[in-house]
């Protein structure tokens, strides 16, 4: 049976201990070194590098849609403290030391997030959308992945078929963050917008280079575990020519390994139980 941590025996201890976590995390932020990314630019830089989008409604959740719509608030409050974010040489971006203040003027809503391995509603819930936007934008970058957690569990399918697997970045201020370093010498800025259905993603340059980046999947499998379904797959990077369209290069980032909390389409292809 698995052990219940002190603030499930203990309920009414959760608020200090999330007080207690924050403070020790921005408090080892500030003495790390690292500089983190806070100037943002009027105007953006000239060159787009990569530009995605991502249905905002996931009408597959199992839950009150009203949630997903509160996302989209949390989403709009968010989303302004990192819009014209440049990520300079040496600098380091961090989800939290961006979105730490979204709602010093309104308050978020109740929207959807796993505690404790349940589906829950929580006031801010829905900010992993962000955050998996951010991660997808940096997989087509340069910049190095310093901070990145995966989910442990994949409650309902994407809202977008063609969207790629294990490529998430969940973050829960106090215990974990996204962040990425600029190791380059190139300046970086963040573009982020919501129209209608739809949240985008862009990621301008300063320098027009003669190749970009694409994340792909590899070996994607799924098996049993201790009567449980899991996912495995590979993320790789590629370099492209843009002139030829050619990969260059193919380097393999990491693989991840997270549980299936859905019913698979019929005929999936799911492997015997092995070890993760």
């Amino acid at each position: 049976m698995k052990r219940k941590r002190l603030t499930q025996l203990f309920p009414f201890l959760l608020p200090v201990r999330r007080t207690q976590r924050k403070l020790f995390f921005y408090t080892k932020m500030y003495l790390d070194r690292n500089h983190y990314a806070k100037a943002k630019a009027p105007e953006f830089l000239p060159f787009c590098i990569y530009e995605t989008k991502s249905k905002l409604l996931n009408e597959n959740t199992g839950m009150d849609m009203k949630y997903q719509e509160n996302k989209v608030f949390n989403l709009r409050l968010a989303a302004e403290p990192v819009n014209g974010l440049l990520i300079r040489p040496g600098e380091t971006f961090s989800f939290w030391q961006r979105v730490r203040y979204a709602e010093k003027n309104e308050r978020y809503k109740d929207g959807l997030c796993v505690v404790n391995d349940e589906l829950v509603t929580v006031p801010g819930g829905g900010l992993c959308h962000l955050s998996n936007l951010l991660f997808w934008l940096f997989l087509h970058t340069p910049l190095t992945i310093v901070e990145r957690h995966a989910h442990g569990i994949k409650d309902f399918p994407s809202p977008d078929e063609d969207e790629p697997d294990g490529v998430d970045a969940t973050i829960h201020e106090g215990w974990l963050d996204l962040k990425v370093k600029n190791d380059t010498n190139l300046t970086f800025q963040i573009e982020i917008s919501i129209d209608g259905p739809y949240i985008y993603g862009r990621i301008f340059m300063d320098q027009a280079k003669g190749y970009s980046y694409e994340a792909v999947n590899r070996d994607k499998s799924f098996f049993k575990k201790e009567g449980k379904t899991f996912e495995r797959v590979s993320v790789c990077r590629q370099v492209i020519d843009n002139e030829s369209k050619q990969v260059i290069s193919e380097n393999l980032l990491y693989t991840d390994v997270f549980e299936i909390g859905y019913p698979l389409p019929e005929g999936t292809a799911i492997a015997e139980e092995k070890e993760i």
